[in-house]
């Protein structure tokens, strides 16, 4: 009997040992025990705060893309993305995959509007497109200045894959100048990856800073990396865009090989006097093209192009235009330390349908 009734005072002390150690703070002050650590809550109100703003400013202006009916070459199809209103009077910016050869294109604003799209042209090369809609007075997202990204700034990933709503998710600038092969086959150059998580549906939908500026075109998630996910950087967009919206189409010449911006030492510049302080790495050949015929190796740092200063990726970009093709020129790079000059004929660049 005292056996039993001296296990129910023990179960007691244990029971108010537990209850002690899981009690809650009362009125600000804490239980005893270990010191509290020091309170991040301001910190974390100013991120949230940051996601909020950025994703309300910039929400209005992204769309559901819906695609139906026959695919050329694909046959019956159909498929989903986001996209993003960038002018008032009713242009779209998405990506080429979501939309290429598509028939019948609707799109669905964040104020439940259903609208049919009108494919403008698109480019599988950077894997974007631009669409028009008939509408006026758009909500429309303010484009930022993707060159000065920084690594380890706020990105913030944003698409509509729903309709009448909005997904979010937020994380860093994982890397900048990455390379990526398109749907086309061929390597989207000064790619920007981070681990904000692209959602499905999400392709085609903003980057956008804490700003709500857009900094990139979402158009990837490698299936196998958890999180990490890639976006064409909006300093392409700009270049690109107005070809699509002219043309139709982006036409180019092409050397074929990928790369990314990379600085040169200091004492390179100063101790070979280049009128350039970065330029392109080129990390791959592509099989048959000009640069394996011109004998462009990988390492080597592509610094200018027939007399014009490349910087980077964007510089070769705008000199690599559809009037060079067939047309020889010289490839000024930095091989092992050393200035070494390549002739190079571009040709016409591949698309998805050639």
């Amino acid at each position: 009997m005292e056996d039993a009734v001296d296990r129910r005072t023990n179960l007691k002390a244990h029971l108010h040992l537990v209850e002690d150690a899981l009690r809650e703070p009362v009125d600000g002050i804490p239980a005893e025990g270990p010191a509290t650590p020091p309170d991040d809550s301001p910190l974390l109100d100013a991120y949230s705060r940051s996601v909020v703003a950025a994703a309300s400013r910039v929400s209005p202006a992204v769309v559901r893309i819906e695609v139906r009916g026959e695919r050329e070459g694909q046959g019956s199809a159909a498929g989903s993305g986001s996209g993003f209103v960038f002018t008032p009077d009713g242009f779209i910016l998405t990506n080429s995959h979501v939309v290429h050869g598509a028939k019948e294109i609707e799109v669905t604003l964040l104020d439940g509007r259903h609208l049919m799209a009108q494919l403008v042209g698109d480019d599988p090369d950077t894997d974007l497109a631009v669409m028009r809609v008939s509408a006026g007075d758009l909500p429309a997202a303010s484009l930022g200045d993707s060159r000065s990204l920084q690594v380890g700034q706020l990105a913030i990933a944003i698409g509509n894959p729903y309709g009448f709503q909005y997904t979010v998710t937020a994380g860093v600038v994982s890397a900048v100048g990455r390379s990526l092969r398109s749907r086309s086959g061929r390597l989207i150059d000064n790619i920007i990856q981070t681990d904000a998580a692209l959602n499905p549906g999400n392709s085609g939908g903003p980057l956008v800073d804490s700003r709500g500026d857009v900094i990139g075109v979402n158009t990837a998630m490698i299936l196998p990396a958890q999180g990490l996910c890639f976006a064409v950087p909006i300093s392409t967009a700009r270049f690109v865009v107005p070809h699509l919206i002219q043309n139709g189409e982006m036409r180019r010449s092409w050397i074929g090989f990928g790369g990314h911006n990379a600085k040169l030492a200091r004492r390179v510049v100063y101790g070979l006097e280049l009128a350039v302080e970065s330029g392109v790495l080129v990390l791959s050949i592509e099989k048959g093209s000009p640069a394996e015929r011109a004998q462009l190796a990988e390492g080597d740092i592509i610094i200018g192009f027939d007399g014009e200063p490349v910087r980077g990726i964007d510089d070769l970009h705008r000199l690599l235009t559809a009037e060079r093709i067939g047309q020889a020129g010289r490839l000024d790079l930095l091989r092992r330390g050393q200035r070494l000059a390549l002739e190079v004929t571009p040709v016409r660049s591949p698309g998805l349908s050639d």
